[in-house]
């Protein structure tokens, strides 16, 4: 790793890497080195692979839309809208990186949160706070549908409904606390603390410090309820913010979240759950959920049928009010069962997250040292 500064519009950070195969092209790359440039050049951050050998042109990736994710100790794969030199329409693209061991593989993904804080964003935030720029959150919500999100989850009614799921909240607490050896002096991070009912947990099984993350208003309500257990509130601080734009004093050594939606991807609080590991996980850390399953199997339903069908004969009257309604019948009768279809086309969505999620979620999480209820 090499750094370089020319004068004040140009910075470079530099890593050789043992190869980069970029996975928009037919090919696949060779085991010669490639080299990593980490580029400020008047106000514009990219990061350029290209050839040691410079006889193979290389390219570029915007930081200001790149994503970065472990898939192994020793690779990762980046994520972004790229562009070429040699073709004005940028597109989306992704390239899988390995590196030569896991310092350099700890530097790399070191360099380039920093640099999409500092070059891109523009400045380093004290803890505790966060940006006003644009996060990985905003690049997969849209504020409104954002605002509709956290007004739901900042409303008492709705946390008491999660609460008094006590199949949900008995296995979290039976979680915690029969591992509590895994909790006793370590850091915590509650990711969507909600309530803060889960770093209350935590700080019972004696964890050293909970950082209770909550974007919602209900993060007023957690610093209420906690500041009413004087007992454990001392070793909880709840922060208002997004996991994507918070930044925390320390590392943590355990993450516990409530991320699973409809069909476990739904609401998309995994990719948070998984930025949160990226973030603020230390090395062989431990995630409480680990792994999540979905079950499934194809049924048939008459009376599901029958009762969809029958939606349909208000079209077969004849004499309504003296119109025959038949000749829209087929196209009524086809509506009400296009209406299961698009809800078949909303779970392949759905698992199509999901596909992405788990290749990122599981394969990049870290299995050592799985504890019982995780």
């Amino acid at each position: 790793m090499t750094e370089a500064s020319v004068g004040q519009k140009q910075k470079q950070l530099e890593f050789a890497l043992a190869s980069v195969c970029d996975l928009t092209a037919a090919s696949v790359s060779s085991s010669v080195p490639v080299i990593a440039r980490f580029i400020a050049d008047s106000g514009v951050a990219e990061l350029r692979f290209c050839r040691e050998s410079d006889s193979v042109e290389g390219f570029n990736v915007d930081l200001r839309t790149a994503q970065l994710f472990k898939l192994g100790p020793l690779q990762s794969v980046c994520i972004s809208e790229g562009s070429n030199t040699n073709k004005e329409n940028s597109y989306s693209r992704g390239v899988t990186i390995q590196f030569k061991n896991a310092e350099e593989s700890r530097d790399f993904h070191c360099a380039f949160e920093q640099w999409k804080n500092e070059v891109v964003q523009g400045t380093c935030l004290p803890n505790g706070e966060i940006s006003a720029s644009r996060s990985k959150f905003d690049d997969k919500i849209e504020p409104s549908s954002a605002k509709m999100y956290f007004h739901y989850y900042g409303q008492l009614l709705h946390q008491q409904n999660m609460l008094q799921d006590y199949v949900r909240t008995g296995t979290y607490y039976a979680a915690v606390i029969e591992n509590r050896g895994d909790f006793t002096g370590r850091v915590v991070v509650d990711v969507g603390a909600g309530s803060g009912i889960l770093s209350l947990f935590a700080a019972q099984a004696g964890a050293k410090h909970v950082y209770a993350v909550e974007a919602s208003e209900m993060a007023e309500y957690a610093r209420k309820l906690i500041s009413g257990n004087p007992a454990l509130a001392e070793r909880i601080t709840v922060i208002k913010g997004k996991i994507e734009e918070v930044e925390l004093p320390e590392k943590a050594d355990i993450l516990i979240s409530e991320p699973m939606g409809t069909l476990l991807v739904n609401e998309r609080m995994l990719e948070s759950y998984v930025i949160a590991r990226d973030r603020f996980l230390v090395p062989n850390g431990k995630m409480f959920p680990t792994l999540g399953r979905i079950h499934m199997a194809p049924f048939t339903d008459e009376y599901l049928f029958v009762e969809v069908a029958n939606k349909a004969l208000f079209w077969q009257q004849q004499n309504y009010y003296g119109v025959d309604l038949t000749p829209l019948y087929g196209s009524a009768f086809q509506g009400y069962f296009s209406q299961v279809c698009l809800y078949a086309m909303m779970l392949e969505n759905l698992f199509k997250i999901l596909k992405l999620l788990l290749n990122l979620f599981k394969i990049g999480s870290r299995p050592e040292g799985q504890s019982r209820g995780s």
